[in-house]
């Protein structure tokens, strides 16, 4: 069993759905072209970018594995994350980028403050929270049959339990203020 909770913690890590959502909601929103052009750019910022400066904080040993299993380190990054985050937002909008991508964005911004502000004090699950925000949004443009996707967000949470990197009360945490912050700012700008 580490094994199938290993691979689920890797394929579903926070920077896969931030890397992939934006560019499905971006050419959901302005077609293959330059949907695809707005998506990379968000993705550029949301996950290439922090997951990058993660990736050299490991590298140095500042940080202690890509998944920043020490609570301690994860504000630093996070902070270094959302300010990727608020480039990338700038550019989209200055750039006129679809609103469905926007709000996205915004949406993965302000999913992204409450969760430092949660683990500068305390360990939320990143991986769960990124997965049922990005699942909410998904269910929001595509339609309730997307619901079938619920289960791939407790599997990852059950995977963050089982490896020993979260309780089941940060597992459920995170989901919540991913989803929750999704949903409610997502479905506000979109």
């Amino acid at each position: 069993m580490p094994t199938v909770a290993r691979l689920l913690t890797e394929v579903f890590a926070p920077a896969v759905p931030a890397a992939v959502l934006p560019v499905v909601i971006g050419i959901h929103a302005a077609g293959p072209v330059q949907g695809l052009a707005w998506g990379l750019l968000a993705s550029t910022f949301c996950a290439l970018i922090p997951y990058g400066m993660i990736a050299v904080g490991v590298r140095r040993g500042r940080l202690s594995d890509r998944h920043i299993g020490v609570r301690e380190q994860r504000t630093r990054p996070l902070l270094l994350g959302l300010l990727s985050v608020s480039v990338g937002l700038t550019l989209l909008v200055l750039t006129a980028a679809p609103r469905e991508l926007v709000a996205l964005i915004v949406a993965s911004f302000a999913g992204g403050v409450v969760a430092t502000g949660i683990n500068h004090f305390w360990k939320s699950s990143i991986h769960t929270g990124v997965l049922a925000g990005s699942a909410v949004v998904l269910v929001l443009v595509f339609g309730p049959l997307l619901l079938v996707i619920a289960p791939v967000v407790a599997a990852v949470g059950w995977s963050r339990v089982r490896l020993r990197d979260h309780t089941p009360a940060q597992v459920i945490v995170g989901a919540a203020i991913g989803a929750t912050v999704a949903g409610v700012v997502f479905s506000l700008l979109r």
